[in-house]
C-alpha cells in the first residue's frame, strides 16, 4: 500500500530529498525534556536514523532518514516515554515555543506551554486547518518572535495572583514576512485558552486551504477578523486550570539566577552519544530535565549553584566546553540542501564557511541562514541574516545557489534586505565588509 503523503504530514512525518526516506518531528513544549526521554531519543537515532537528531529554531526535535517501515516503531518508543508528533507538521497546532528559557518566569511559561500542548494536540476540533498555526509563549520583547507567531503570548506581569500575557496575533515569515499585531494587552491566563480557540475556529471558518492566518487578516482586512473573531468569542466558556501544587519541571526561579549553563551545538547537529551524555549530565545536577532552545542549543537549569564548576567541566568533557567558534557563535541553520526537499543550499556548509569569515568582532551578533525562502531559521530575526532564494546554472552546468543579506537592528520588526542575488563568494565577500 502507498503512503499517502499528505496525511502523514499530521503525524509530524515528511518525505525528505532522498527517495524513500523521512523526517519526524517530534513536539517539545517550552523545549524542556526529560533525561529519560533523551535517552530513549538517542535509542531512536541509534537503531533507525543515522545517530543523530537535529535541533529545530522552534526547540523540537527531528528525526532525519526514516524508513518506511521503521515509522510505527519510532512513533511506539516515543509513546512509551510520553513524546508525541502528533500535529508537528500538517495543518494542526504546532510545538508551542518559548524562546526565554533564561527568564526568571520560565518555569510559569513553561507550565503554560504544556498546558496549550495538552489542550490543542490531538483535540479534533483544531486539526485538518488550512495551514500550520504556531503559538509561543514568552517573557518580555527582547527576541521578537512574537510577531512571527500565529498567536504569540508575552508575559507582562500579574494581577490578583494570576499572570498576564500580551496577545500578539497573524504573524508569519516564510515568503511573505508579516509581524503579528497586538490583539489584546494584559489578558488574564486563564481566558488564553478560550481566545486562542476562538481564534483558530475563525482561522478555519475564513481561510483557504494552503494559507496562514496572516494571508486571512490581509484578505479581509484587520476590522473584519475583529468582528469574526468577536462573534467567535461569544461561544467561549472558561479556560482556567486550578492548580494543586507547582508543575514547572526544571530549577525553581531562586536557583535560576545563579546556575544555568549552556551546550552549544553547531547547526542543531546533535549525535546520539552526545545527547546520552546531556541526558547524564541533566540527571544528575539539573532536576532530570533539559531545556532545548530557539537557537538550537541545551540549557542545563542546575538544581545547585555549586554544581556550576563541575556542570560546565562535564560539559567540556563531552565536547561542549565552547572552545571552538562553530560553538559560540549564535548561529540558526536548517538542514537546507543537506535533507530538505526544498532546500536549495548546503546550508552547514555555507555556515561554516561565514563563520571562518567573519571575523572575531562579529562573533557576538547572532546569525541565521535559511536554505530556502520559508524562513524555518528565521534569518529575518537575526543581527545578520541569509536566505537562499534560487538555483542558477553556471557556464559549467553545475546549479549553485543565490543568497539573499538580510541585517537587522534593534527595535526592528524584521531586518531588511541589503544585498540581493549573491553567489557564495560574494556573499562571504559582503560580510567581510558588515560594519
Amino acid at each position: 500500500m502507498k503512503l499517502d503523503l499528505q496525511q502523514l504530514r499530521i503525524e509530524g512525518i515528511y518525505a525528505q530529498k532522498q527517495p524513500g526516506r523521512f523526517m519526524l518531528r517530534v513536539k517539545v513544549p517550552a523545549g524542556v525534556i526529560s533525561a529519560e526521554q533523551a535517552q530513549k531519543v538517542a535509542d531512536i537515532v541509534e537503531q533507525f536514523a543515522g545517530g543523530g537528531i537535529h535541533l529545530t529554531s522552534r526547540a523540537s526535535i527531528e528525526f532525519h532518514g526514516l524508513r518506511e517501515e521503521y515509522l510505527v516503531e519510532v512513533g511506539r518508543m516515543l509513546a512509551a516515554v510520553g513524546l508525541t508528533s502528533r500535529g508537528a507538521c500538517g495543518g494542526a497546532v504546532r510545538g508551542v515555543v518559548c524562546s526565554t528559557p533564561f527568564a526568571a518566569s520560565f518555569p510559569a511559561l513553561q507550565v503554560l506551554a504544556r498546558r496549550l500542548h495538552c489542550h490543542f494536540t490531538g483535540n479534533p476540533h483544531f486539526e485538518g486547518l488550512p495551514k500550520k498555526f504556531k503559538i509561543g509563549v514568552d517573557d518580555g520583547y527582547g527576541e521578537a518572535r512574537h510577531l512571527i507567531q500565529d498567536v504569540g503570548l508575552v508575559r507582562v506581569g500579574s494581577s490578583a495572583g494570576e499572570d498576564c500575557y500580551d496577545v500578539w496575533v497573524a504573524g508569519g515569515l516564510g515568503r511573505e514576512p508579516v509581524p503579528a499585531f497586538l490583539l489584546e494587552q494584559a489578558s488574564a491566563e486563564g481566558q488564553l485558552i478560550p481566545l486562542i480557540e476562538a481564534v483558530i475556529r475563525v482561522y478555519r471558518e475564513h481561510t483557504p486551504a494552503g494559507k496562514r492566518l496572516k494571508h486571512l487578516v490581509r484578505d479581509i482586512g484587520r476590522d473584519r477578523f475583529l468582528k469574526l473573531l468577536g462573534a467567535s468569542r461569544e461561544k467561549e466558556s472558561p479556560g482556567t486550570l486550578p492548580d494543586g501544587f507547582d508543575k514547572s519541571l526544571t530549577a525553581t526561579p531562586a536557583a535560576l539566577s545563579a546556575a544555568r549553563l549552556e551546550a552549544g551545538v553547531f547547526a542543531g547537529e546533535l549525535p546520539a552519544a552526545s545527547l546520552r551524555r546531556l541526558a547524564e549530565i541533566a540527571a544528575g545536577h539539573a532536576g532530570g530535565f533539559l531545556v532545548l532552545t530557539c537557537d538550537q542549543n541545551v540549557v542545563f537549569h542546575l538544581t545547585e549553584p555549586a554544581a556550576t564548576a563541575p556542570v560546565a567541566a562535564a560539559l567540556a568533557a563531552a565536547g561542549f566546553g565552547g572552545e571552538s567558534t562553530e560553538e559560540r557563535v549564535r548561529f540558526r541553520i536548517c538542514p537546507g540542501a543537506h535533507e530538505c526537499r526544498l532546500g536549495l543550499a548546503p546550508t552547514r556548509d555555507v555556515a561554516r564557511e561565514v563563520i571562518a569569515t567573519m571575523g572575531q568582532q562579529k562573533e557576538g551578533l547572532s546569525w541565521a541562514i535559511a536554505g530556502c525562502p520559508n524562513s524555518c531559521s528565521q534569518p529575518q530575526l537575526a543581527a545578520v541574516g541569509i536566505i537562499a532564494t534560487k538555483l542558477v546554472t553556471e557556464t559549467d552546468g553545475n546549479r549553485l545557489p543565490r543568497f539573499d543579506l538580510y541585517r537587522r537592528s534593534d527595535g526592528e520588526a524584521f531586518g531588511s534586505g541589503v544585498r540581493q542575488g549573491l553567489s557564495l563568494a560574494e556573499l562571504l565577500e559582503s560580510i567581510r565588509k558588515l560594519d
